[in-house]
Formats: structure tokens, sequence, C-alpha cells
């Protein structure tokens, strides 16, 4: 008997057997229809992306023809001063025009000046020997140091007397300058014993003693005090700001009042400084402001706004406003209205710098001054923003135009193959650039101005397909001088140029409307795709399941014929064996 080798029969038979390879391989074959429907679905994805960025280029053309229905867009004006420091302003459809003005005068704000030298004198008599330097109630605080007269240093502490600084000068120059305070005039003077200049200072001083008693060189052989020296306290209260005239008409506490035209501002002496009442009265409704002026040492009231108006000042006798001198019997300074005349014409009064276009006689026209002198003014047609707003329109319908242009066109290279855009041959996409275009180049009926039609501003197709400013001189002399016909073609109410386009796209655009609806189509057929390719893949699923199974199961026998093999293999060669 011939030598049979069963394992090696089933080896040859099944071992080489790629089960997983064949099983992938019929999965493969049947995913053909989910691999359709998965194309399909990635094409409609991208349609319904072309379509997002349609219906966003769509309402931006929107917003430009509403922009260009605003008839304030083609009311604009420019503006413009010969010369520098005066604001003109010209307000849609202002009267167009150069005008002459001249500010003969400015308008200033009435001002109501206190009494001067409101403080006290620093002494009642001669006898200063009591005024320590450290509290001398001056407006400069006397500082310790040195200080030169005649050539001789003076050394002064912050607890001499006045009367013991004076008498350390005498006694420096040996009695050839001799210095005293005079309460009458509220101020010391140096005078040479001998005729001689007194002089004063040198740059190695320390102490500003001369500086705070006003003392200065004059080449002369007597110096006094240029001012006077006692101050008033900004910031002591008020019953010890060192004023000249008491304040009597309070009440026990110390409570006062007055008026600043006709609001009342109250005070108490013993809390409030004289800083303190007056940024109460800027702060209040009087139409005032309050200062201090330090050099003639008074307080100031002016209106808050400019021309000859009053200042109203009223309190009871022996009140705050007696003590600085401010009641209404004081000197009241005028202000002054404007004069102003437009072409040489007649003069033109106004309480202020400022003149609307009621004051000036020009519709539309204000204007801020602010020197005396002649300007031209210039008022003209702004073109330019015209064009800015035209010209985003005209952008933005070419770029809708040409992103319409490129989703649906067909395509073939120079080797012959053909390409098709996401949206070729809808035809609703391709109407809404054929309305577009007719309606963009339509005449508005109905107009009787110079400007009917696009073409009227010199506005066309190029050679290329776009919209385009081909005319721009016939454009800028449209906008120029008939920017009346120009608004009256883009802003008519219903059949105007902008609110004709402006309803189109509305239908277009509408929740509902024609992009909408193809949108909406398309995510449908979508869902409806993911619907069939669930169940699909749930099948393949299943079918890889049972081939799966079945193959595992045929293996399984295959296993187990080999071992059954090698068993008889085995038993036959031992029998072989025992034969030999």
């Amino acid at each position: 008997m011939a030598n049979i080798n069963v394992s090696s029969l089933t080896s040859t038979a099944y071992g080489s057997f790629d089960w997983q390879t064949m099983v992938n391989q019929l999965i493969q074959v049947d995913t053909a229809p989910i691999t359709k429907l998965q194309a399909e679905e990635t094409a409609n994805k991208a349609k319904v992306s072309s379509l997002s960025s349609l219906n966003t280029g769509l309402s931006g053309l929107q917003d430009d023809v509403k922009a260009l229905q605003d008839s304030s867009v083609f009311t604009a004006r420019t503006v413009s001063a010969s010369g520098s420091g005066w604001t003109p302003t010209a307000a849609n459809g202002a009267a167009t025009g150069s005008y002459s003005i001249q500010v003969q005068h400015l308008a200033t704000a009435a001002r109501r000046n206190g009494a001067p030298h409101i403080a006290a004198s620093l002494s009642n008599s001669d006898n200063v020997d009591g005024l320590t330097l450290a509290t001398l109630p001056t407006a400069t605080a006397v500082t310790a140091g040195t200080f030169t007269v005649d050539g001789r240093q003076i050394t002064i502490a912050l607890t001499d007397s006045l009367a013991q600084a004076l008498q350390k000068i005498s006694d420096a120059t040996l009695g050839k300058v001799t210095a005293k305070y005079d309460h009458t005039i509220d101020g010391i003077t140096l005078a040479s014993t001998d005729g001689s200049e007194v002089e004063l200072g040198t740059v190695t001083d320390t102490s500003n003693f001369l500086q705070a008693m006003h003392l200065a060189n004059n080449t002369k052989d007597t110096v006094s005090s240029s001012a006077v020296l006692g101050a008033t306290s900004l910031t002591a209260p008020l019953a010890s700001a060192h004023l000249r005239a008491g304040i009597t008409a309070v009440d026990p506490d110390g409570n006062g009042s007055f008026s600043i035209n006709g609001v009342s501002v109250a005070y108490n002496v013993n809390t409030d400084s004289l800083q303190a009442v007056l940024a109460r009265v800027n702060a209040s409704t009087a139409g005032v402001k309050a200062t201090y002026d330090s050099t003639n040492d008074r307080v100031v009231l002016a209106n808050a706004t400019t021309g000859d108006v009053g200042i109203a000042a009223n309190e009871a006798s022996g009140g705050l406003l007696d003590a600085l001198g401010l009641t209404s019997a004081s000197t009241l300074q005028h202000g002054q209205n404007a004069v102003i005349s437009i072409n040489g014409g007649d003069p033109i009064t106004s309480a202020t710098n400022t003149l609307d276009s009621a004051a000036l006689g020009i519709d539309g026209l204000s204007l801020t001054v602010n020197s005396e002198t002649t300007q031209t003014v210039n008022v003209g047609v702004d073109t330019a923003s015209m064009k800015t707003v035209l010209q985003k329109f005209i952008d933005d319908y070419n770029t809708v135009q040409g992103f319409i242009s490129d989703q649906t066109q067909v395509s073939i290279d120079s080797n012959g193959k053909v390409t098709t855009a996401t949206l070729v041959g809808n035809l609703e996409i391709q109407n809404v650039s054929t309305a577009l275009r007719a309606r963009a180049f339509a005449s508005v009926p109905g107009l009787t101005g110079t400007v009917k039609r696009l073409e009227d501003l010199g506005i066309d197709f190029n050679t290329a397909g776009q919209m385009s400013i081909k005319d721009s001189t016939k454009l800028d002399k449209a906008l120029a001088q008939n920017s009346n016909d120009v608004a009256a073609f883009f802003g008519t109410p219903t059949t105007g140029f902008s609110a004709n386009i402006y309803s189109y796209l509305g239908t277009v655009l509408t929740v509902g409307g024609g992009l909408s609806l193809m949108s909406d189509h398309l995510v449908s057929q979508d869902n409806a795709i993911e619907t069939q390719i669930a169940t699909l893949q749930t099948q393949l699923d299943n079918e890889r399941t049972t081939l799966t199974t079945a193959f595992e199961a045929m293996q399984s026998a295959q296993t187990l014929f080999q071992t059954q093999s090698k068993y008889l293999d085995a038993l036959y060669n031992s029998s072989k064996s025992s034969n030999g």
C-alpha cells in the first residue's frame, strides 16, 4: 500500500485559506451603496455651505441698498474755514457756497470783581513785636536761614518776631540801612541813611524773607514792599481767614447764606474755608465761576456764559459778600456780545461765539469763532462720502454675481476634463443673478430729474461683465450738481432703485424664501441619507457576523480534521513498522 500523508492533504486543502480577507472583501463589495450615499451627502453639505455664503453676500448687498436709500447720504456736506481756530459745522442739506465772515467782536462773559486786598494788614499799628515769623499771615510763608542786605548777611529763625528780623537788618548794616513796618501801607521800607543804593540779596541766600516781604532791588536808596503783606487764607475757616472785614450777618452758630443770580449758597464761618465756599458756588446752578485772584487778593465772579448779562449778588449787610466786596453795589465788568458780518452785510449780534444757522441766516451752517479775524467758510457737497457708499454697493454686487457664476459654472481643462461647480444646474440661483442684473440697470419710473438709471451716473458693465464706474466725470458732476436727483433715484419709496432691489432680496432671504427652502430641502435629504446609511451599516454588520461565524465553524472543523489526520498517519506508520 502506498504511503499516504493525511496531514499534508488537509494542510493543502485548508491550512492556507485566508477567510478573514475574504470576509473583508465581501463586505467591501456590499458597502458600495453606502459610499454612494455618503458622496451624495457630502455634495449636499457643500451646496448648503455655498447657499449660506450666498445668503451672507446677499444680506450684505441688501444692507448696501438700504444705505443708498437713506437720503442723508446724498445731502452730506463738507465745510472748512480758511484760517485756524474757527470750527464750522454743516448739517446735511446745508446751503452750499463760499462765505466771507468778519468777526468784529468776540463775545465775552460779564465779571463782578470783588474789592482788592480783602485781607487784613499784618498789624493795626507799626508795632510788630508780637508777630512771629512762623505765623505771619503772608501769601508766602517765611523760611529760616540767611539773606543779605548791603552785602551784610542776616540770619533769622522762625521763632523771631518780625520786629527782631527788622532790627537784625539795622544791626548787620551798622545802622546804614533802617527797616520799618508801616501799617498804613501794610509793607516794609528799607532806607539808606547815607543816600546810597540799597542792595538786596545774593545767590547764597537760604531764606526767602526778602521775597516773602515783596522787597526787590530798585537802584534807589529806599526800597518798599511792592504789594501789601497781609494775605487771605484760602484753607482756614472764614472766622480765622485773616479777612479785613468781619463777618457778622450770621446766626449764633456761625451760619450764614448769600445768593448769586437768585441761587442760595450757605456757609458756616467756623467750619467752612473760603476755598470751600467758592467750590460750592461753582457747583451750584448759579451759572457763575468763582475764583480767587491772588495777585490782587480778591474774589472774582464770572458768568459761565458769554454776552452782556449781569451778575446778581445779594446778602444781608455784614455778610461774607460784604467782606469780599462782592455785593451788587460792586463794579460789574459788562460782558460783550459777538458782532460779525457775512459777505460785507449788516452786523449780526450774538450772545455767544457759537452761531447757529438761524443767527447766520445760512441754512444748515453753524460756526464757533475764537478770534477777531476775517475768514472764508466754504460749504460744499461731500461727494467723497457719497462715492464711498456707492462703491461699496458696486463691490458687493460684483462679489455676489461673481460668486454665483463660480458656483454654477461648468469648466473644461486643456485635457478635456469636465469639472462642475457646487451649484451647477441650479436654475433658481442663476435666476437670482439675472433678476439682480435686470433690477440694477432698469429705469426708475416716475422720476423727472436728471438721474433715472445707473447709466446716468456713469455706471455700467465693464468688459469683464462686472459693474463699474465707467465715467467718473459724469458721476462727480451728478453728485455735485444734482445730488437731489441722485437721492430721488436711490431713495424714492416703493419704486426707487434701492426699494426695488431691497424688496426683491427680502423675498430671496426671508425665512421660507428661495434660499431657505433650498437649504432646508438639502438638510432634509441629508437626514434621510443618514437614516439609510445607518440601516445599511446595520445590515453589513449582521452580514459580517454571519460570515465570521460560518468561517470560524469551518476553521474548527478543519482543526479537528487535522488532528484526526495526524492520528491516522501515526497509526498507519506504527502498523507498517510492526509488519516490516
